[in-house]
């Protein structure tokens, strides 16, 4: 999913020449329904014929060794190059440049134009369109209306303050009409600020939510494929980040396409790591030796940051301090996940990708689990607290209430309100009466 964005502009680029076959080959057991692919193939706008491979059929035809592998393939069908790993746009740009000159030359080009028809032409207009995160304050909930490109502030009665963002693709400042957002995720509120992680554009806004002003504050809008020492924020190249939080002066984000948390001080602008030496895999220590892996979700108390660190299923904590350390609560490693409530080294999570902390507990979205899970940090406790489990979107009891892949939770006031992305829906559940309910969003 980091590479949609640079794959879209080849496709785009080269639209006679290029055809993209994706071929989903799943980690997680919830990333092999074929319902589940088609909600992501609209999710992240995928425009070219997808397979899923759940049977790991074509991943092992191709001798695929890494997520992602690029496949070359000559119009007569013949595998003429592999790349492993993410790529550098003006790199892969060069060999297309040069493959189609050559068949161009052969006269093995075929420009006759594909038909198919588009998932996304099955789809019909909502409020919200695949809701990463939420954000509940006193002054309303802040919604990261994903597919929209936009925020959505609401009351928590749901009904709409105001819309900050014009709806298309894009990186553009500006008012509330005019600014353009591609993927916004994560947001941090400290009035009338409110910091959003712009995950497609690999950027850090800030909208004045007073005059609803929107302004980049860190990010060139350009995906940095290798890791980056830090710097100046305007001028530094980010990775797909996730999720925000401030702790005084510092904003520190959850980099999810470096598989780092870094830190931005808002008053010099200087960007750097914080945590993670940008390998991804699940090691403790000293913050600069740690390795995290895909971190999508990020809160903290004032000292320590907690964070969901999706890709090796677990709940991981952070030192505010330079000389702290990561330190793992629950999960295991890469391949280790499932659905499990217990202590410390027992619990098992599937692709948790964000959280909240409130009166002491951290809640956890276990995403491909659809469940809300608490978890006591000091005794590393773990259990269940809404959901069924089952993919649907029933309201009910924390029991028997359904989600579908949620992505954000915030607690307010004796509430979660919870982003359930594949549901395009907000819910609520409420800790007293323990039920769950739909937020009916007004005024959009």
């Amino acid at each position: 999913m980091h590479v949609f964005p640079q794959l879209r502009k080849l496709e785009e680029k080269y639209a006679g020449e290029l055809a993209v076959v994706g071929v989903h080959s799943a980690k997680f057991n919830a990333e092999k329904a074929t319902d589940g692919v088609r909600r992501a193939i609209l999710r992240y706008e995928i425009e070219h014929p997808v397979i899923n491979d759940a049977d790991f059929m074509v991943w092992q035809q191709y001798a695929c060794r890494a997520w992602p592998t690029l496949m070359f393939i000559s119009p007569s069908g013949k595998v003429i190059g592999k790349h492993e790993g993410e790529f550098p746009i003006e790199a892969l740009d060069n060999v297309l440049s040069e493959m189609i000159g050559e068949f161009d030359e052969t006269g093995e080009m075929d420009r006759k134009p594909l038909s198919f028809r588009l998932e996304s032409e099955l789809e019909w207009e909502r409020p919200l369109s695949f809701p990463g995160k939420v954000l509940a304050s006193d002054h309303g909930l802040f919604i990261s209306d994903s597919n929209h490109n936009r925020i959505v502030w609401t009351g928590l009665n749901g009904d709409v303050k105001a819309v900050i963002g014009n709806g298309e693709r894009g990186l553009k400042d500006g008012n509330a009409s005019e600014a353009a957002f591609h993927d916004p995720q994560g947001a941090a509120l400290d009035w009338p600020r409110l910091y959003v992680a712009d995950t497609k554009n690999h950027a850090i806004r800030m909208i004045d939510l007073e005059s609803l002003e929107v302004r980049t504050i860190a990010g060139t809008g350009e995906q940095s494929v290798g890791r980056h020492a830090g710097g100046n924020g305007r001028f530094v190249s980010l990775a797909s980040p996730w999720d925000v939080v401030k702790v005084e002066n510092i904003l520190y984000i959850a980099m999810a396409g470096f598989h780092q948390l870094w830190k931005l001080d808002l008053d010099s602008r200087d960007l750097r790591p914080h945590a993670g030496n940008g390998r991804e895999r699940i090691i403790d220590g000293p913050l600069q030796h740690a390795e995290l892996a895909q971190p999508s979700g990020i809160v903290s108390d004032g000292e320590t940051i907690y964070f969901a660190d999706s890709e090796t299923s677990s709940v991981r904590s952070a030192s505010v301090s330079p000389m702290g350390s990561v330190n793992t609560l629950v999960g295991e490693g890469l391949f280790t996940f499932g659905d499990v409530d217990g202590i410390g080294d027992d619990v098992r999570l599937q692709h948790p990708i964000g959280l909240d902390l409130y009166d002491g507990s951290l809640w956890i979205v276990d995403s491909y689990n659809n469940k809300i899970k608490s978890l006591d940090p000091a005794s590393r406790l773990c259990r269940t607290a809404v959901g069924s489990g089952n993919v649907g979107s029933a309201d009910g009891s924390a029991e028997q209430a359904e989600f579908y892949e949620p992505g954000g939770v915030s607690a307010y006031d004796g509430k979660l309100y919870i982003a359930d992305t594949n549901n395009h829906a907000i819910r609520v559940a409420d800790f007293e009466s323990r039920r769950v309910t739909t937020l009916q969003i007004r005024g959009d």
